[in-house]
């Protein structure tokens, strides 16, 4: 089983990008020099957003109702604080009450036993093709860019200069996080799964899963193809430069139950890391890839569906990105004749 999840992991890293970013940080190097603290365009230090920690409860929660069926839907966010602990006697009372607890819209990769085939292979995986550095692939203005945060966040290390741009993303989006007080964990995930457990609601999860074919073969052509990710670091370069100070401020508003200026969250990284693992030596050979999230994220409807007319109450966890998008899985359900209630 451990081959197995060594492969999978490879996998995931390619047509996931954003989830890994937030479930699997990298170690803290050894020495980090101190970020430069953000100034005003006149000059003056942009005063400190201090983080939220000790017991929050989240956001309220949202209410999609058929008749007397109503689901409870809870919007997860990252990043939040590292410190905050997260408590919610209401949605303890409404996990208590539910039939079943509807996991978060995934999608998830299957390698079965093929995974042993492709071991000898991941030596050097994260590697760009034909020794490739970065400076060959990013135009220079990000490169540029990218050199000072290097230096901040990966200090000598120059083997990250040999890495693929998606993998560097993430890895500096974590360690970027982190020195600002932020972390990706699904810790809150987690404690409402400890809930659900502990007042023995049925779970019901809706995860679509892709097998890959021949894990070895995929592994070989993934370390010689090329991928168009120097835009998802790019990207990721952009959001470091000017979204940090926001960033904390909205795992601010996140943590009190205010969650208006998360509406004006801007995806582009992760749509362009996406798009990375689209032109992928792996999408290609197996479309059914390409299809991936919105195959789940329908999946994830038609569970809601049925657990609005089975159970009279049902607890569900989704991204809030997936509760406020006009095209998401809760929009979805409204456009069906579902009544949804933001929280109040």
């Amino acid at each position: 089983m451990a081959l197995k999840r060594v492969v999978s992991a490879l996998f995931l890293c390619c047509l996931s990008w954003p989830v890994l970013a937030q479930t699997a940080p990298e170690p803290e190097p050894a020495q980090q020099p101190a970020v430069a603290a953000p100034t005003t365009d006149d000059g003056e230090p942009v005063p400190q957003t201090i983080l939220v920690s000790g017991s929050r409860p989240g956001p309220g929660l949202w209410k999609v109702s058929k008749g007397d069926h109503v689901m409870w839907v809870f919007g997860s966010y990252s990043p939040v604080p590292i410190k905050m602990e997260w408590r919610s006697r209401d949605v303890e009372k409404k996990i208590a009450e539910s039939q079943e607890y509807l996991k978060p819209p995934g999608s998830g990769i299957s390698v079965g036993w093929g995974a042993v085939t492709a071991l000898p292979f991941l030596m050097g995986v994260k590697k760009n093709p034909d020794g490739a550095e970065l400076k060959d692939l990013l135009p220079p203005d990000v490169y540029a860019r990218w050199k000072p945060l290097k230096q901040v966040y990966f200090g000598d290390d120059n083997g990250i200069e040999r890495e693929r741009p998606s993998f560097v993303a993430a890895q500096l989006s974590d360690r970027a996080l982190k020195q600002a007080g932020l972390t990706n964990s699904n810790e809150i995930t987690r404690s409402i799964e400890k809930l659900v457990d502990k007042h023995n609601v049925k779970i019901v999860d809706a995860t679509v899963q892709v097998k890959i074919k021949d894990p070895g073969q995929a592994v070989r052509d993934f370390k010689k193809s090329a991928m168009d990710d120097v835009p998802c670091l790019a990207k990721t370069i952009d959001r470091l430069d000017g979204d940090l100070v926001a960033m904390r401020a909205r795992a601010n508003a996140w943590a009190v139950g205010e969650y208006e200026d998360i509406r004006k969250l801007d995806y582009g990284d992760r749509a362009a890391c996406k798009q990375a693992m689209l032109s992928s030596s792996l999408a290609k050979n197996q479309p059914e890839l390409l299809t991936l999230n919105e195959r789940a994220l329908a999946s994830w409807v038609a569970a809601a569906e049925k657990a609005l007319a089975t159970n009279t109450s049902t607890f569900a966890v989704v991204h809030i990105k997936e509760i406020l998008d006009p095209k998401g899985v809760i929009a979805t359900l409204q456009a069906k004749g579902y009544t949804v209630e933001a929280p109040k």
